[in-house]
């Protein structure tokens, strides 16, 4: 059935590229490869395709500034989209269907293909208004962020062709608010770090009583887990941003041979984000702590042990941030900007010392990241656009 939106070009844009399969696992990421280059030529704009991990493409659209020594602006998104559930969507996930009243359900028009579309259109708008912009801005698609971005945007920013680009500012994802005036926006990440705990005991019958068991050591440990899991819940609970408390969670318990023997070994795995504001040093020193406290041979190892990576800067100097948050609030519209409970591409750049502000300019949209029936209504989508291109031009004249 027709519906007013099917002639609507930055919407027929965003349909053909939400409608492109590259849903994990086992991605083949040239058709959006292909759907870029058609969309670069479009604008008149040059293009960079390369593979620092073979078949894992990263597509770079460059608009060059009239000062192209000046440090240049990122608006990076990934191509890749979560796994869905078909038999719990309303309408095919990947159709890109829209309802009469403007909503479109897509796999990924939150995470985040629809960004990625606002880059584009954002300048493409501009280009068509005759307008100028001092930097040169680079628009990435990169590969795999969804499962954590090691041969995407991390090996590409440890690459000689993202040196080459000289970003000087990027802007990345964040969440859709739905409020109906003020953005989320993102200045930092808390670290992931996952852990094992393994305590040693000697095995005995069980029906003794001896000390020293696998089974004292495991509960000192869980008991301290707990512990410091509730402060940080009460924190939360008491209107802390979830960005800003450290978060634990029990995940695994392992060992033991059969009910009636003490085991000679038990092992807790914990999925553990720590906040920025915590000193990740110490943080580390208070667990071993406790595998001392718990007794003899009680052992930590990392299944991942991200980096601290250092916050954004939104203070007084930070020019890039001002301009984005200038821009908003002359619109009319407000922002919040706070720190992202996960993680997201953002962190490798920031690792390499530049400035990144996560920024999905969508209002009034429930939080579907990663759900069944993820949708954007067509008249937020298109409000994004508004949005970001006044961003865009802001900050690539700063």
């Amino acid at each position: 059935m027709a519906t007013k939106w099917d002639n609507d070009e930055d919407l027929l844009r965003l349909r053909e590229y939400l409608r492109i399969r590259s849903v994990h696992p086992d991605i083949d990421y040239y058709d959006c490869v292909k759907f870029l280059k058609q969309q670069a030529d479009s604008l008149g704009l040059s293009v960079n395709v390369s593979e620092p991990v073979e078949r894992k493409p990263v597509v770079v659209i460059t608009w060059q500034g009239t000062q192209p020594d000046l440090p240049a602006i990122l608006l990076n998104s990934h191509m890749d989209v979560v796994p869905v559930y078909e038999e719990n969507w309303k309408y095919p996930p990947f159709e890109a269907h829209v309802t009469d009243d403007g909503w479109i359900y897509s796999r990924g028009v939150q995470d985040m293909k629809s960004v990625g579309m606002m880059h584009l259109e954002a300048v493409r708008r501009l280009k068509q208004a005759g307008v100028k912009l001092k930097r040169t801005v680079h628009i990435s698609f990169v590969p795999d962020e969804e499962i954590g971005g090691t041969e995407g945007m991390k090996a590409f920013s440890e690459s000689q062709e993202f040196l080459k680009l000289n970003v000087g500012f990027a802007l990345d994802e964040s969440i859709p608010s739905d409020s109906p005036n003020t953005f989320i926006a993102h200045n930092g990440e808390r670290t992931g770090r996952q852990i094992k705990i393994t305590c040693k005991g000697e095995p005995a019958h069980g029906a003794l009583i001896v000390s020293a068991t696998a089974g004292e050591k495991i509960h000192y440990i869980i008991s301290k887990f707990m512990e410091l899991r509730e402060r940080e819940k009460k924190k939360y609970e008491s209107g802390a941003q979830l960005g800003d408390v450290t978060t634990i969670n029990l995940t695994q318990l392992g060992g033991g041979i059969q009910v009636n023997v003490l085991p000679e070994q038990l092992s807790v795995s914990f999925d553990i984000r720590i906040s920025p504001h915590e000193d990740h040093d110490a943080f580390e020193n208070m667990i071993l702590d406790w595998c001392k406290e718990a007794g003899d041979n009680v052992t930590m190892e990392y299944y991942v042990k991200n980096p601290q990576v250092k916050s954004t800067d939104i203070g007084e100097r930070s020019n890039f941030w001002k301009a984005v948050h200038k821009t908003v609030v002359g619109m009319g519209l407000g922002i919040e900007c706070v720190i992202c409970p996960g993680v997201t591409d953002a962190r490798y750049v920031r690792l390499r010392g530049i400035p990144v502000i996560g920024f999905s300019p969508l209002l009034n949209t429930p939080l579907l990241l990663h759900a069944h029936n993820e949708r954007v209504h067509v008249d937020e989508f298109k409000r994004g656009i508004d949005v970001m291109e006044e961003v865009v031009k802001a900050v690539a004249n700063v």
